[in-house]
């Protein structure tokens, strides 16, 4: 009897979370862990446990904030680092021959961060069906958001106002502290100058985008749930 007892507490959907090693809980360190953390709550509450979002105290909810916050401040930081490597060196003056294929391939390489996270970031809309796990994945995509919307606006206001200060004047006083070749930095500069501005729309569109899109993804997916919920219920009532 006993062991049939046991057998059957740990198959029930409705046992109580009981945490080991003395209440012990381990902090998810990056996006990769906070998602996993993420399955772990959606594989409780998939099986009908009640848990109050309470379980999720203040603490772990601004630890999956500070994840997000700094998952978009790497993928912000590597496309300002590798952005103008790539489109205001490589392609006007290295990769000069390049087919459209080439030049699509490259020039997805500084935002690779950005979408490998986005599309991280959209999975876990799947596990957007309870308490623990609406509170933790709105926490995550919140910090992620503000981040990246941040350094979006960042973005575009420094190659603004680089724009507005790139006259002749500024850009020849620079270019002669480099000697020999100022003359080749003067027109080499003034020859990206009109892509300025458009090149830090798009980059500043696409982090936008990385906001929208896994919180597009998360409200229909949840919409989707709920629509078959309800006409589940319909069919059982008629």
């Amino acid at each position: 009897m006993a062991k049939e007892r046991e057998a059957k507490g740990a198959n029930d959907t409705n046992a109580q979370i009981i945490t080991t090693e003395g209440g012990r809980i381990y902090k998810p360190v990056n996006l990769l862990s906070a998602i996993s953390e993420i399955q772990q709550f959606y594989v409780i509450e998939s099986k009908g446990q009640n848990i109050p979002a309470e379980f999720l105290t203040l603490e772990r909810t601004i630890d999956f904030f500070k994840i997000g916050l700094k998952s978009g401040f790497n993928e912000g930081i590597a496309l300002v680092l590798l952005f103008p490597v790539f489109h205001f060196y490589l392609f006007p003056f290295v990769f000069l021959h390049l087919d459209w294929f080439s030049h699509l391939l490259f020039g997805c390489i500084p935002y690779l961060p950005l979408i490998i996270n986005t599309l991280m970031c959209s999975y876990i809309s799947r596990y957007f069906v309870g308490n623990i796990t609406r509170k933790a994945v709105n926490s995550l995509l919140s910090g992620r958001a503000l981040s990246l919307l941040l350094k979006a606006f960042v973005v575009y206001v420094i190659y603004l106002v680089l724009f507005r200060l790139s006259t002749p004047e500024n850009i020849g006083q620079l270019a002669s502290q480099f000697g020999a070749k100022a003359h080749e930095i003067y027109h080499g500069f003034f020859a990206i100058k009109p892509h300025l501005v458009p090149l830090a729309t798009k980059s500043s569109l696409l982090m936008v985008l990385a906001v929208v899109f896994p919180y597009g993804s998360v409200y229909l997916l949840d919409c989707w749930h709920r629509h078959r919920i309800k006409r589940n219920i319909q069919r059982i009532s008629a």
